[in-house]
This record gives C-alpha cells, structure tokens and sequence, in this order.
C-alpha cells in the first residue's frame, strides 16, 4: 500500500493530496435550527425532505434581494420551487429566528 502510495505522489509530480473538509458550521445555528424544527425536513449537506442548506446558498448566492422572500416562504410555506413537495408554514419558529437562519443559510459556502 506504501508503494502504491509513493508511486501516485510522484506521478503527480510529488504533490500531496489533499482533501478538504466543508467548514465547520456553527453548532449555535444548528441548535435554533433543532429548536426550531428545521432540522426534521432539511440538513446542511444533504436533501432530506426538502433541499440541502448549502445548496439553497448556492442557488441564491449574490441574490441579497431574496432574503425576505426566504423568509416569507419559511414562515408562511410554499411549494414548487425544489420540486413537487410542499414546505409546511414554520409560524412556531417566529420571524426572527427564522430571519437569523436564513441569513445564516445564505452565507454557508460550497462544500
């Protein structure tokens, strides 16, 4: 296995590989996210029932004027945007926690 190793390192020139991790996300996000019952549909990295986090980010990304339409959608729910299925209002989580996660959620970058 060390041969196969020293034998890649130096095809490649002697250059290591390196595979870099997503950043860290913040553990207080996720914790107003639990709180808020985001977490039940949605996670950062992957689709659950609705999109993954980073990839809402990605789509709207430089589009500031979007925030408040998050927002909205958040609270009041909606559909046909990520596909078929429907978002289910988020009254309960209040708008301004819902403000702070979508300003969180739109700053997370690519993984």
């Amino acid at each position: 296995m060390k041969v196969k190793i020293l034998l890649l390192s130096a095809a490649m020139g002697g250059s290591q590989l390196v595979f870099a991790a997503p950043p860290p996300v913040d553990p207080a996000m996720l914790e107003l996210a639990d709180q808020s019952r985001c977490l039940v549909c949605h996670d950062v990295e992957v689709k659950v029932r609705g999109p993954a986090w980073r990839d809402v980010a990605k789509r709207y990304r430089g589009k500031p004027e979007v925030e408040e339409v998050l927002v909205e959608k958040v609270y009041k729910g909606g559909g046909g945007v990520w596909g078929d299925d429907y978002m289910s209002s988020n009254k309960r989580a209040g708008m301004d926690n819902i403000r702070i996660l979508v300003k969180w959620i739109l700053t997370l970058p690519e993984s």
